[in-house]
């Protein structure tokens, strides 16, 4: 499957574009050799904000409808310092024309409001701001196309488990018809911040068919079948144990097995999405390599698929 990338329309080409990413930072170890865990990670395309290097920003809501936009510069890679600030002061009761004040930090050439809002709206969504109350919607680098009859999904970026997690709405576009920007919509509490920064991803995207599911009960044969095949299954992954260098035991059974399953079958139209530059280059997800004869997605710092415990990049990983 294909999906096309075209850019923030306010910011072209701004920003690092939606890739996998199967690790998290804060995740205990073990993590790593939890396949389900990765795989889960890994579901969908990180979305970056539309910022450079030297840049960032800040979002706060102060509660009672009041919301503050901080945009930061680092031109020397030493320190981070603010160049403007927007407050937004929602209406009573939410009816009605919000307030914008503007508040320059540092000397800017051409400044004047009109430039700081501008600047604004390119990374926030002002018209969102207390849709519920605290919400923040923060704009994305870059936008999804999709074939006909798929959807993007817009959600949080998975099993970032460190506190505080800040609630977010996931949305459901028909992006096949329906030019929609990619935009994250947050929820704070008051007294809340929300940071952006270049390489920091703000949420994920994926994408799924737009189809009926329909669900029936199992026959009792398939029923004996499953219990045979999970048995089956445990008894080979209690056999297959492998232990860590810093003492962890696991089972590269799954994985193995994962890998052997995506071997043979071959891959449609309808398999793993792939993303499309707006050059026409197609980029995979993850680079296929081939271990032991077995076909399968290994990046480097994974364990590797032969169930030798060793990372990949220092196992069959190895360039000659």
């Amino acid at each position: 499957m294909e999906v096309r990338l075209f850019p923030n329309w306010r910011r072209p080409q701004v920003g690092l574009k939606p890739r996998r990413e199967a690790q998290r930072p804060h995740l205990p170890q073990h993590a790593r050799h939890c396949p389900v865990l990765e795989a889960g990670s890994s579901l969908g395309f990180m979305v970056y904000p539309p910022l450079e290097k030297h840049e960032a920003f800040k979002v706060w809501y102060e509660g009672e409808g009041l919301y503050r936009f901080v945009y930061y510069v680092n031109p020397t890679g030493t320190q981070w310092e603010g160049v403007l600030s927007v407050a937004v002061m929602l209406p009573a009761g939410g009816v009605g024309m919000f307030r914008e004040e503007v508040t320059y930090l540092a000397p800017v050439p051409e400044a004047s409001r009109e430039n700081a809002l501008l600047m604004a709206r390119m990374f926030i969504v002002p018209e969102d701001l207390g849709t519920p109350a605290g919400a923040v919607t923060l704009r994305g680098a870059w936008n999804f196309q999709t074939p006909p009859g798929w959807d993007t999904v817009y959600t949080p970026v998975f099993n970032m488990i460190e506190r505080p997690v800040v609630p977010m709405m996931v949305i459901r576009v028909e992006t096949d018809w329906h030019v929609h920007e990619s935009e994250f919509r947050y929820v704070l509490q008051p007294g809340q911040s929300i940071s952006a920064a270049h390489s920091l991803p703000i949420g994920q995207g994926f994408f799924v068919p737009r189809e009926d599911v329909s669900l029936r009960d199992c026959t009792e044969s398939e029923v004996a079948a499953l219990k045979a095949s999970a048995g089956e299954f445990t008894e080979r992954k209690a056999a297959l144990k492998r232990t860590t260098s810093y003492g962890l035991q696991y089972s590269p059974h799954y994985r193995q097995m994962s890998r052997a399953q995506g071997a043979s079958q071959v891959p449609t139209e309808t398999g793993t999405p792939s993303i499309v530059q707006s050059s026409g280059t197609r980029v995979a997800p993850v680079a296929e390599t081939v271990t032991d004869g077995t076909v399968g997605k290994t990046c480097r710092n994974e364990p590797c698929p032969c169930g030798s415990g060793r990372k990949y990049k220092k196992c069959h990983g190895q360039q000659p």
